[in-house]
């Protein structure tokens, strides 16, 4: 549900502006406040299930998000839908973590397998929001919308209740770190809208403020230590580390990709806005096809080889990319990028994911599953602002003599370097399966001890 609205209500705003008589500029916070809100409730998750328990967490979550729902589509005014929706982005901010949490915990070794399998609705919702979106407004108003999540909330809310075990005597209560939650959630909310107006003075202050707020959080939290918001000792396990870098970079080129090619088609191609989506569509079904199979390749390969080759694809879609922009669009040419980004794209995440939750205890994995979540969601916005500043600079001082396709290449060549480091990031994961081997190895030597 919280993936569905981050792209369902898209389609709405020339609705909602004529119904709520307000201009673009305030309504576009419906979308840009609730995707800032999802970030703000980010560091609560571990503490809420240290106190609460995971199971409790989740149905707090899914009755927040459908209360809250409801109450989008009883807005009466702009300003009313936009607090509305911050509070459905604070709720939706712990449903995907949650349910990460949930997974690792059950999992065990089986977590490819398993979030592969999990995956595939959290990436169709947002492929899909547009096109529901569309079918409600055809028939019915924008409140249909929201109304939506109603039922479908109150069927979640029901599911886990009859089947999420009780955890509470699992969890070690731990004190609400006040000082981190005061310097890590606005250091979160302003990155994020820094990054997203890094071109205009407020908008590089606001970073600016932001990374500020970082450095006094980690001074903070390395003091505290185990009862720090976010425990930082996590990051000293090497396989983790790798694994929220790799997350980092996987999060980052794939928006930033997603933001340049539909801006090249269409302004240097001329390719029409409908079309586009059709040219977009293998990037998805690429992502498909190799999800379903992440539990099959677990098997066979570890998670540096899968996440290995996973990059190599990815770098390859986007060096035709590059040969793309240079050259002219060719439609062949661009599904079979568009097939190896997305299918790169899902060999990666899930296994490097699998490798971090693998080298941590059991205890740790709520606060593992926010810092990872973190890492996720800036990756997407400093790539994108990263590649787009670069873009205008270039677009800005290239030589009349030149098309403007020639800056896309470059910038398509900046986000192959990204995909290059990436490449680069999961050749540093420790291989799995000779640990395997030597645990199982010593199992046999202590039973030999033992006859």
């Amino acid at each position: 549900m919280a993936q569905l609205d981050a792209t369902i209500v898209n389609v709405s705003l020339p609705d909602l502006v004529a119904t709520l008589h307000a201009p673009f500029s305030h309504i576009q916070w419906v979308v840009s406040g609730y995707l800032l809100a999802l970030a703000l409730t980010l560091p609560l998750n571990g503490w809420l299930v240290s106190r609460l328990g995971g199971r409790a967490v989740y149905l707090w979550c899914f009755g927040a998000f459908t209360l809250t729902s409801g109450l989008c589509a009883l807005a009466w005014s702009a300003p009313s839908l936009i607090a509305f929706r911050l509070l459905q982005g604070m709720a939706g901010g712990l449903l995907a973590p949650m349910a990460q949490m949930t997974v690792a915990r059950v999992a065990g070794r089986q977590m490819p397998r398993v979030a592969s399998a999990m995956t595939a609705p959290v990436l169709l919702a947002p492929l899909l929001g547009p096109v529901v979106a569309g079918a409600i407004l055809s028939i019915a108003s924008w409140r249909w919308i929201f109304l939506l999540n109603v039922p479908v909330g109150l069927a979640a809310f029901i599911l886990a209740v009859l089947f999420l075990p009780d955890d509470r005597h699992e969890e070690r209560p731990r004190p609400l770190d006040l000082t981190g939650l005061g310097l890590l959630a606005p250091a979160l909310v302003s990155f994020l809208y820094g990054m997203d107006h890094v071109t205009r003075p407020y908008g590089s202050a606001t970073l600016g403020a932001s990374l500020v707020l970082f450095v006094l959080y980690v001074r903070s939290a390395r003091h505290k230590g185990d009862d720090a918001l976010i425990d930082l000792r996590l990051l000293r396990a090497p396989a983790f580390s790798v694994s929220a870098v790799i997350m980092f970079l996987t999060n980052g080129v794939s928006f930033a990709g997603q933001m340049l090619l539909p801006v090249w088609l269409i302004h240097v191609c001329g390719v029409s806005p409908e079309r586009t989506g059709l040219f977009m569509a293998p990037l998805g079904l690429g992502m498909m096809c190799v999800y379903p199979l992440i539990g099959r390749l677990s098997d066979q390969l570890d998670a540096r080889n899968l996440t290995g080759c996973g990059a190599l694809l990815s770098l390859v879609g986007t060096v035709i990319l590059v040969v793309l922009a240079y050259s002219g669009l060719n439609v062949v040419l661009l599904t079979i990028a568009l097939l190896l980004r997305g299918g790169g794209a899902g060999a990666v995440g899930i296994p490097a994911m699998s490798a971090g939750y693998a080298s941590i205890a059991r205890a740790d994995i709520p606060m593992a599953t926010t810092a990872l979540n973190i890492m996720q969601r800036i990756g997407g916005p400093m790539l994108i602002t990263a590649c787009a500043t670069f873009l205008g600079w270039r677009l800005a001082t290239i030589a009349p003599s030149h098309v403007a396709s020639e800056a896309y290449a470059e910038t398509f060549g900046l986000l192959a370097l990204f995909h290059g480091i990436l490449l680069f990031a999961t050749r540093c994961i420790k291989p799995l399966e000779k640990k395997r081997q030597f645990g199982s190895n010593l199992s046999r030597s202590d039973t030999d001890l033992r006859k």
